[in-house]
């Protein structure tokens, strides 16, 4: 088996082609010069050849405000839709349709003090935050007295966008956090199946004894209304075909909205990749990072590019564009890279109210009051809506069962101060050192991740991050009532949490598995995933090779399915009555296990492995389908469950279920075998979508969404493109970093850095990321002049 394996095309020849390209780029090279208010000195925009704005200032303040300025220009639309999430406004557009929306953004808004919380994430972070939004404000000043500066959304919406705070910066809306919003299902699963069955299987990692339905709680009485306002609070601003002016709008139906769009806020958890290797396992003797985090898959892209120079700053990389710096990237002096680590940041509390006055519950005994705020929120077209906002000692009331006399509120690790997810990069982003960046990490709450860090001394490590409650009494899983049985005793400090410098195996890769050490004292979280992906990807690193950047490149595209090498050879010798089933079952034996988009045995893999997992999710009364690992665990050692003869009984199971795998592909494809492949567009492709794009009329959505591609890869495999027809999310930024010469690293970003459709970067990365390539990251001063495509200069007016 080779060490990488794909079904994209890499050649360093292809790479050399696109830094001659963008350094022939220099020649059409074009200027402007704008006069803003709000800037000290003069500040140099440099955009590139991939649409990488390269801002130069003279002292922090411009920098940042330059930022907001440049971002505000590529992606107002982007940032005005954040805006109206992060303020709960968005009903001031759509109506009466979005006060839940609205209610629940006002409700879990992070009630800190800002100046303290400014603070948290820089030591001059008052004045970045600030900067950056005045340089978002003045580029929407500058649309104001030229409209023509506007995204068309803007024109077709018939709205304008509104000024920033820097409360909209510190909004915790568009973080990834867990595990509240399954907690009320864990319960109902151990209610109904009880404890036992349901650890069996769900595989927690580290693994519990028991799992009981805390004392007083009934699960069963559970309304399903009580994440409502949660999932509110992160759902997406969705216009319909009324807040389009007539001359825009399609005409005749409307297409829905497609099932992973409705439930983006509720994110799947499918990860991301990274991982450090040290100089001993290069061909340049000196450490290379690489990182892919997996998001959601949309136009504009989640993240965006920059390259940010004053003195004390010299940083290029990508973070989301509504915040200052960088969030993944590198200085002179490291590169850092993240993915999810698995820390439970939130639990539901469930109270007993006074039946004489519902706004009191029961705290050891006593009732106590909630503080009641009261808010008004503005409506499209109606008068605005007074609501109340309730909070316990625990969090904000996200429901109340008034016949019932419960409530349940929300304890949320992120609403502390320092809550906001990546801010806390502001200090990785100066960090000049291993212990620099380690302490740099201690500020960093929100997201949970796996920080890795490589240097120009030579040196690798791993800090794991994140606000962590410390649980003693329960694990976190299931709701648990409020009356003072369940408290947090404060957070595990972040420089305690696992932690690896300059690994005797040279290299360290994290893929949101379950890595805690097995003497590790704190419960952090139960949930992880497969570790199919980090087994991979340290299977390639370990296999002795000098390794280079391209090499790293192969390897985030790697599609080699783990799953797939250890299912198949259960097929050996298996007795198959239908020639069709013995004919996929030859396929598939015959197989390097890549799950390639033109692959015919990969098409029938993906159909196989759910079959099984549904079949063995069945068995002696289970429901749903098992766990990767812990499928793989189950047919590598059946058990009762499959019968009085478990190897019998799983070798049946699996003929079955390739018998109706086939039966299945064959109505989608046809008979011919060798015309089935993993990635048709009815089988497994990417199909970005402008949120607007089925609203506008068909000339105009011709323009915002680009062609659908087919893909390769899995859930399970290095180039994670998730199991289903539609990729909806995965790796649309990418980064591999070489600390021996900057100038060589190399990154993605689908489809563009642009969000305005008239925009040459609006999706002139798209089949560059399709076909798996990449573009130069040009750091230094000489190498981005002989890329650059356009000049601004920002003058104080």
């Amino acid at each position: 088996m080779p060490p990488f394996s794909n079904s994209s095309s890499f050649a360093i020849l292809g790479l050399c082609a696109l830094v001659a390209l963008s350094i022939h780029a220099q020649a059409q090279e074009s200027e402007e010069n704008l006069s803003v208010p709000g800037l000290d000195r003069e500040v140099e925009i440099i955009r590139d050849r991939f649409g990488i704005s390269h801002i130069y200032a003279e002292n922090q303040r411009d920098l940042f405000f330059a930022q907001g300025f440049s971002v505000a220009r590529d992606r107002l639309f982007q940032l005005e839709l954040w805006r109206r999430q992060a303020t709960g406004t968005a009903s001031e557009l759509l109506g009466r349709s979005a006060l839940q929306q609205d209610t629940g953004a006002r409700l879990l808004r992070a009630r800190v003090d800002m100046k303290e919380e400014m603070r948290h994430y820089h030591p001059d972070g008052e004045e970045i935050i600030t900067s950056f939004v005045r340089g978002i404000n003045a580029f929407i000043d500058l649309t104001r007295s030229d409209p023509e500066l506007l995204p068309p959304e803007f024109e077709w919406l018939d709205i304008a966008p509104g000024h920033w705070t820097p409360e909209v910066v510190v909004s915790r809306h568009n973080g990834l956090y867990r595990n509240a919003g399954s907690e009320i299902r864990m319960a109902q699963r151990v209610q109904a199946a009880g404890g036992a069955l349901v650890i069996a299987q769900s595989g927690f990692q580290p693994s519990i004894e028991s799992l009981e339905i805390p004392q007083g709680l009934d699960p069963s009485g559970f309304s399903n209304q009580v994440m409502a306002l949660h999932r509110g609070s992160r759902a997406r601003v969705r216009f319909g075909p009324e807040h389009i002016l007539p001359r825009f709008r399609r005409q005749g139906e409307i297409p829905p909205v497609p099932n992973a769009e409705v439930l983006a806020g509720e994110e799947l958890f499918e990860g991301s990749n990274n991982w450090v290797v040290s100089g001993s396992r290069t061909f340049s003797r000196m450490p290379i990072m690489a990182n892919d985090p997996h998001r959601s898959q949309q136009i504009p892209s989640l993240r965006y590019w920059v390259h940010l120079v004053a003195p004390g700053w010299n940083v290029i990389g990508a973070g989301e564009p509504a915040l200052p710096g960088v969030s993944v990237g590198h200085n002179e002096h490291g590169a850092w890279g993240l993915t999810i680590f698995g820390i439970d940041q939130e639990d539901l509390y469930v109270y007993e109210t006074n039946p004489a006055n519902p706004d009191q519950y029961r705290y050891l005994d006593q009732w106590e009051d909630m503080r009641i705020l009261r808010d008004e929120i503005a409506i499209k077209g109606e008068p605005s809506e007074q609501v109340e906002l309730k909070y316990t000692r625990h969090g904000p009331v996200l429901f109340e069962d008034l016949e019932n006399n419960q409530a349940y509120a929300l304890r949320a690790a992120w609403l502390e101060v320092g809550g906001a997810p990546y801010l806390a990069s502001l200090r990785m982003d100066q960090a000049k050192s291993w212990e620099e960046f380690r302490e740099a990490c201690r500020f960093s709450h929100t997201p949970s991740e796996n920080m890795v860090w490589a240097d120009v001394e030579g040196n690798i490590g791993w800090q794991a991050v994140g606000i962590a409650p410390i649980r003693h009494n329960w694990y976190g899983l299931m709701p648990v009532p409020g009356d003072g049985r369940y408290e947090w005793d404060g957070f595990v400090p972040i420089r305690e949490l696992p932690h690896v410098f300059n690994p005797q195996e040279g290299y360290f890769a994290t893929a949101n598995e379950f890595n805690l050490p097995d003497d590790y004292p704190h419960r952090l979280g139960y949930s992880w995933s497969s570790p199919f992906r980090v087994r991979r990807i340290q299977e390639v690193l370990a296999s002795g090779r000098n390794l280079t950047v391209l090499d790293n490149m192969q390897l985030q595209h790697d599609e080699l399915s783990l799953p797939a090498r250890f299912m198949v050879p259960l097929l050996k010798g298996g007795s198959f009555t239908d020639p069709r089933t013995a004919k996929a079952a030859e396929l598939l034996l015959a197989w390097d296990f890549v799950m390639a988009q033109d692959s015919p045995a990969a098409a029938i893999f993906s159909n196989w492995r759910g079959q099984v997992s549904s079949a063995v999710g069945g068995l002696q009364g289970g429901t749903g389908r098992v766990s990767a690992t812990g499928l793989s665990g189950l047919l590598a050692a059946p058990d009762g469950r499959f019968g009085e003869a478990p190897v019998a009984g799983r070798d049946q199971v699996l003929a079955e279920s390739l018998s109706r795998s086939v039966e299945a592909l064959s109505r989608i494809f046809g008979d011919d075998m060798s015309s089935w492949r993993h990635g048709d567009v009815l089988q497994h492709h990417i199909r970005l979508r402008h949120p607007l794009a089925r609203l506008v009329n068909a000339e105009l959505a011709a323009e915002l969404n680009p062609p659908p591609k087919p893909r390769g890869g899995t859930g399970n495999t290095v180039n994670q493109t998730g199991s289903g027809q539609n990729q909806t999310s995965g790796a649309s930024f990418r980064i591999v970093a070489d600390t021996a010469n900057w100038d060589h690293s190399v990154g993605t970003n689908n489809p563009g850095q642009s969000g305005d459709y008239q925009s040459p970067h609006y999706s002139d990365l798209y089949e560059l990321w399709g076909a798996g390539k990449y573009f130069p990251v040009l750091y230094s001063r000489d190498k981005v002049e002989s890329a650059a495509e356009h000049r601004t200069l920002l003058r104080r007016r």
